[in-house]
This record gives C-alpha cells, structure tokens and sequence, in this order.
C-alpha cells in the first residue's frame, strides 16, 4: 500500500495536488492511503520549505508545484 502525503497549509494548490494524486492513484489502480499534513512543524521536519508537496512512501516528490496525473502516476509505478 502506498503511502501519499499531501503538504500544505490549506491553499487551493494544496487541494488540487490532492485531487491529482487521488485520481492518478485511483487511474493505476493501486491500494493507498493518502493524507493531509497541514501542521507546519511536522512540514518542517520533513524537510519541505515550499509547498504543495506529495511524499510517496517517505521520500519527497514533488515540491512546490502541481504536477499533471501523467506525471504523479509515473512517480507512484
């Protein structure tokens, strides 16, 4: 099971870096469970400055940008 977190405070980048990453996952058909990390603290102890990021698995993605389900699905593969 892939484990997708999707950093952010709440913006609408945020919400749609979640809505990609559910659809590319849902498209591939692979088992996830996918979260929102909004505390900063918890942003900043994963390295992370800039944001919307999406960790796969603990290791960072993507950062400070939306990526197309194209994309997000050839990082989760």
């Amino acid at each position: 099971m892939k484990q997708l977190l999707i950093l952010g405070m709440g913006c609408a980048k945020c919400g749609k870096l979640y809505d990609v990453t559910e659809q590319a996952a849902k498209e591939l058909g692979v088992p996830y469970e996918i979260n929102k990390v909004t505390d900063l603290r918890q942003i900043m102890a994963l390295q992370v400055m800039v944001t919307p990021a999406l960790v796969v698995d603990g290791s960072l993605k993507v950062a400070g940008r939306v990526p197309s389900v194209e994309e997000i699905k050839k990082l989760l593969a």
